[in-house]
């Protein structure tokens, strides 16, 4: 979409995401499920459920009706951040889950302005990506960063042993099954991808903004 998103930007997005989802009322370690391709919303969305003191549940955006619901009820996910390409698969099952706070993104909603109005109207009424969908009580994405803005954001305490992540399985040899992810393996993993990157980063000359290809679906 040529936009980027600078540390400081996350930073104060993601506070402003995670300060909205608390005033929801969710207690901690409650389970948010993201169900985006790889558009901005989803660090932000990931980094305020993680901020928070919440469960990330990552949700393949091409599931079915029947493998969505499958996973919201397995998760016991109580909320979740959708992109309305996929709601009215949504839809179609929320009322036989625990689903009570749903935010819908769009996908021109991080580009701001005329560009971002432009790329949902493309999105939408040209490309026809956007099946009818109906969810009462849902809330923008932008609207809901746009009131945790106005509201204090409360750090969580969480420790090395609480979850971060429910990630699913494929499903290939039956229903997926959700792999915990502690917030340990978490930080061992980005241990383990600095030790790796030593060697990049002692090349001449020192790259100064060095980039990164991520060949994986972000919800993966």
């Amino acid at each position: 979409m040529g936009k980027s998103i600078t540390y400081a930007e996350l930073e104060r997005l993601s506070a402003a995401f995670g300060a909205y989802l608390q005033a929801r009322g969710l207690e901690k370690g409650a389970r948010v499920a993201l169900m985006m391709p790889n558009v901005l919303q989803y660090p932000v969305a990931m980094m305020a459920v993680l901020r928070a003191g919440y469960t990330v549940v990552n949700i393949n955006p091409l599931y079915t009706p029947r493998e969505l619901e499958h996973q919201l009820k397995d998760s016991g996910a109580q909320a979740i951040v959708i992109l309305e390409n996929f709601a009215g698969t949504l839809q179609a099952v929320i009322a036989r889950t625990a689903v009570k706070h749903v935010i819908v993104a769009s996908m021109g909603d991080m580009l701001g302005g005329l560009k971002g109005a432009i790329v949902n109207l493309v999105v939408r009424r040209v490309k026809k990506m956007v099946p009818a969908w109906s969810l009462p009580g849902h809330v923008k994405f932008n609207a809901a960063l746009k009131a945790g803005a106005g509201l204090a954001f409360k750090p969580a305490s969480v420790s090395a042993d609480d979850i971060a992540f429910l990630q699913y399985t494929g499903g290939t040899t039956g229903v997926s099954k959700g792999a915990i992810l502690l917030h340990s393996n978490v930080l061992a993993n980005v241990a383990q991808n600095a030790l790796w990157l030593q060697d990049a980063y002692a090349v001449k000359p020192k790259p100064a903004h060095p980039n990164f290809i991520c060949a994986l679906p972000l919800y993966h």
